[in-house]
């Protein structure tokens, strides 16, 4: 369990430890020292440094050998190449036909699989404990508030919060420029309503998060696929050839570890972007959800921080960081602030107060860049782990993606894996995975996968990781 405040000790020892493996200190195949010898070294207890040990095994970085201690874990070759950028599209296209993401999505709450399809953090990465002080307090804080609708914008408290964190994006703006929603998802679908109207364009990264897809389809939009480059997004050329060719009523895109490429897009690709679709005078939909989630501090700025027009929507949320069940969200809509908040009271009513309340008093409170801090070294930890099994277990020519945030990577298949028929096959074996074709409205990506890093690592998530190698080879191979 992650915590705001307060760690074990060896908790900080298996820490330095993974620190110095990633860092090549103690490279593939080395022997940590003895527990006596960490022991002093750390100024800790034999027992202090056993149990940092228990941990690093768990956590799939060193194994035991009998009579010989602990050895840094072996994995064969470099870790995979990343993906090319994806081609452009020939153009627009309706969205439709995906009932396979809801089974991708229902599977998360199924017993006994693994999990490594829906992109849901497992709760080892969260804060409960402080969560849990928080909706404690809620009725004893607020009173009569807490049960009362919580009419758009949003409770003020919250909003004030939310303000402050958006500074760490470079976005300085005042509570009321915000509306808070039932989640990113809510945002995102609100702001497509804001800006076009039925049978419009919105211009998409390829592959793109299937949720967005779903939202332009919900409203009869089309989309336009633009080429995406797995490290850094969206190509400001590419965009503007896209626009050159194409009424694009708005673009919809997530510069700061997209989902599923992990891309991050750097300050002058933002700026660039935000300032190709201000000339142009087409509104930016920004998801940031995977924007606190940075490997590496600071974390990188919002594109929000570059507009001068108001062009800009914002979408945030706390279900990647704080807990998917709180379903807070928030929209900072610009110039389009009026339309999106009475569309928010016009087709959800209002907010859940307590969740909100709850949110509030957690970041109030302080801890949550302390919290972010550990979970971020946790998440970066555990994407390297996946990275490193699809390296060792996967067929030669696979590659995946090398992301510096987020909790995803994109793995691409070698000829003649279809992704459809190992999503099938493995979850036939208690195994959940997302299929490429499910982030394209083109039906795109027949050999790719993406898979969910945030889960624990332990001796059935490295089989699941083994398997799936094993099924892509077999269905490469023609076997059945």
């Amino acid at each position: 369990m992650v915590e705001e405040t307060g760690r074990h000790r060896y908790e900080d020892v298996a820490d330095t430890l993974a620190a110095q493996i990633e860092a090549g200190t103690w490279g593939a195949g080395a022997r940590l020292p003895g527990v006596r010898k960490l022991a002093a070294q750390f100024g800790v207890s034999v027992s202090t440094v056993v149990a940092a040990e228990h941990l690093l095994e768990n956590q799939g970085l060193i194994e035991a050998r009998p009579r010989s201690g602990y050895y840094v874990r072996e994995y064969s070759g470099q870790a995979p190449e990343a993906p090319d950028p994806s081609p452009p599209a020939s153009q627009p296209t309706a969205v439709a036909g995906q009932p396979l993401v809801l089974q991708v999505v229902q599977a998360a709450n199924e017993p006994g699989l693994v999990r490594l399809g829906a992109a849901v953090p497992h709760g080892d990465f969260l804060p409960a404990r402080g969560l849990q002080r928080a909706f404690s307090g809620v009725g004893r804080n607020w009173g009569d508030r807490a049960l009362a609708y919580a009419f758009p914008p949003g409770p003020l408290e919250l909003r004030q919060q939310i303000a402050r964190r958006m500074a760490d994006a470079g976005c300085q703006l005042g509570p009321e420029e915000i509306v808070v929603t039932n989640g990113a998802q809510e945002a995102i679908a609100l702001s497509l309503r804001a800006v076009a109207e039925p049978g419009d364009v919105i211009a998409i990264e390829s592959p793109t998060f299937y949720g967005l897809l779903q939202a332009i389809e919900a409203q009869g939009l089309r989309a336009l696929e633009i080429p995406t480059d797995p490290d850094t997004g969206v190509s400001p050329d590419a965009l503007a050839l896209a626009l050159d060719q194409w009424p694009v009523a708005a673009a919809l895109l997530m510069p700061n570890f997209g989902n599923p490429l992990g891309h991050c897009a750097d300050e002058d690709r933002k700026r660039a972007l935000v300032e190709l679709l201000e000339q142009r005078n087409v509104p930016l939909i920004e998801d940031d959800v995977y924007g606190d989630l940075a490997f590496t501090q600071p974390r990188p700025w919002a594109a929000k921080a570059w507009e001068s027009a108001g062009g800009v929507l914002y979408c945030g949320s706390f279900s990647k960081t704080l807990s998917p069940g709180l379903r807070v969200g928030w929209a900072v809509p610009g110039r389009f602030h009026d339309r999106l908040e009475y569309l928010k009271y016009a087709y959800s009513h209002a907010s859940p107060a307590w969740p909100g309340f709850a949110v509030a008093d957690f970041l109030a409170r302080g801890g949550y860049d302390r919290y972010l801090r550990r979970a971020c070294g946790d998440l970066a930890r555990a994407v390297d782990r996946v990275r490193r099994a699809v390296a060792r277990y996967f067929p030669a020519g696979t590659r995946s993606t090398r992301p510096q945030g987020g909790f995803v990577i994109w793995v691409e298949l070698p000829e003649g894996v279809d992704a459809i028929q190992l999503y099938r096959r493995a979850l036939a074996e208690h195994i959940s995975i997302a299929p490429g074709p499910l982030f394209s409205p083109t039906r795109r990506f027949q050999r790719c996968i993406r898979l969910n890093c945030a889960q624990p690592w332990h001796a059935r998530m490295e089989w699941a990781l083994q398997r799936l190698g094993q099924l892509a080879t077999d269905l490469r191979a023609g076997t059945h």
